[in-house]
């Protein structure tokens, strides 16, 4: 892959057309303005990341994780392309200089496909269909829409609202550049093609899209029949997919503190971590020399050393295996391909994370919440688009916004429509629709 073709600025629904611009803006940090105005990014403040929504101590939601995976992103596609420009003066002056914009765009989006309460709302949809009561709809469905449905993923939902024309939309959806639309598509092919882990990229109602995109860049192809599509990452994918990682593991550290789910010595222990013992040191003088003693402050500062550290490595090992990556040939993540250092650091977060954080009654509390909330909804509203002509269905039917199709024909179409129904909504939103459908409040007027 090479690129020059790798970074385009054409934008999907507007192939041909361009709009008339009225500022100095680059086509990449419309995308990023696009983002960042939208409804289903504001929303995002109403989801979870981890912890429960706030009450009186504030912790992430999708919106703010979004945006600091966003600032990591700059920061993490500036870098890369101030070093790759010495290394091949050719790309001065051309597009690849903004992968810093494009990066930050695509890190803005890379969420905004997740259904209420995060990964548990994924796994209730796809229970839905695998072992609960949508099992039955397996012989009237086609087996790759059928994938689609028990594979369910977030990350295929984000390229479907980012580029699917819904109901009185303009054609492209967002219309957002090419290069943007292909760096968050951490997994470039379809269902069918998803393996154990079950992910995938994109639905195939917008698989020919995901094609079509690719192709333009010239991103190498690995199977392109009818149904079963794949292709590797888009180099800037490696990016975005880093930058998240940083982010998440690293703040739910700091949150977990705030929470005193762990304590500050275990706290500092891990952020430390990424450092040898001399620099540790110079971390912790640097603290006592300011006068800072609230322990707090003290984590703060000490995560922003570990991000810092943890972004300068990951570039590192871009610019070192660059080869790799435009070939489709680089195996696993930026993170796991770090110093031995570092890598061991972070796979020690990750344990802490999962046994003191991921584990906790907190976050246990809301999984199983929500997931018999999302269970909920989907029988109705499922059952609704199944059998719409019944008293009940059309009543639920009356709820969804006019761009969801949910008046189709088609059973697929409309079996789509209540997932993207539900997967915008808010955690509170998905809340209040469960409580009315199971008559335990009322509208006040």
């Amino acid at each position: 892959m090479k690129w020059q073709q790798l970074i385009s600025n054409k934008r999907l629904g507007q192939e041909i057309r361009h709009a008339e611009r009225h500022d100095d803006r680059s086509e990449f940090k419309r995308d990023y303005d696009r983002l960042v105005f939208s409804a289903p990014f504001r929303r995002m403040q109403n989801k979870t990341q981890v912890f429960p929504l706030p009450g009186s101590i504030f912790v992430h939601n999708r919106l703010t994780h979004s945006l600091e995976v966003s600032s990591v992103g700059r920061s993490l596609g500036d870098d890369v392309a101030h070093l790759l420009k010495k290394k091949h003066p050719e790309l001065v002056g051309t597009l690849f200089e903004e992968i810093g914009t494009i990066v930050s765009a695509a890190c803005l989006a890379h969420d905004m496909g997740n259904p209420p309460f995060g990964h548990s709302g994924e796994r209730a949809i796809q229970a839905y269909f695998k072992e609960g009561l949508g099992t039955y709809l397996q012989k009237q469905l086609s087996a790759e829409f059928w994938a689609d449905l028990t594979h369910f993923e977030g990350n295929a939902n984000a390229f479907r609202l980012l580029t699917h024309r819904f109901k009185g939309r303009r054609d492209g959806g967002f219309v957002m550049t090419y290069s943007m639309l292909a760096s968050i598509v951490k997994y470039p092919h379809t269902s069918l093609c998803a393996g154990e882990k079950g992910k995938f990229g994109f639905f195939s109602s917008e698989s020919e899209l995901y094609r079509r995109i690719a192709d333009e860049m010239g991103v190498i192809c690995l199977s392109n029949s009818k149904n079963e599509i794949a292709y590797v990452r888009h180099p800037l994918v490696y990016l975005v997919e880093a930058a998240d990682d940083i982010c998440y593991e690293i703040m739910d550290i700091e949150d977990a503190h705030k929470l005193k789910l762990l304590s500050y010595e275990e706290t500092e222990s891990l952020l430390l971590g990424f450092f040898d013992s001399e620099t540790q040191e110079q971390i912790r003088r640097r603290v006592d020399e300011e006068g800072v003693t609230d322990e707090n402050e003290k984590v703060v500062y000490m995560r922003a050393c570990a991000i810092g550290k943890l972004e300068n490595e990951c570039v590192n090992v871009f610019v070192e295996h660059e080869e790799d990556i435009l070939n489709g040939t680089f195996d696993g993540s930026l993170i796991k391909n770090m110093h031995p250092l570092q890598k061991e650091a972070y796979k020690r977060c990750t344990e802490v994370s999962k046994q003191r954080i991921y584990n906790s009654k907190i976050v246990l509390d809301v999984e199983l919440s929500g997931y018999k909330i999302m269970e909920t909804l989907m029988q109705d509203l499922v059952d609704a688009a199944v059998n719409p002509n019944k008293f009940h269905s059309r009543q639920l039917i009356r709820r969804f916004s006019s761009q969801y199709d949910i008046e189709s024909d088609d059973l697929e179409t409309r079996l789509m429509a209540v997932l993207d129904y539900i997967s915008g909504m808010t955690d509170v939103y998905a809340l209040d629709i469960y409580q009315k459908i199971n008559g335990i409040s009322l509208p006040v007027i």
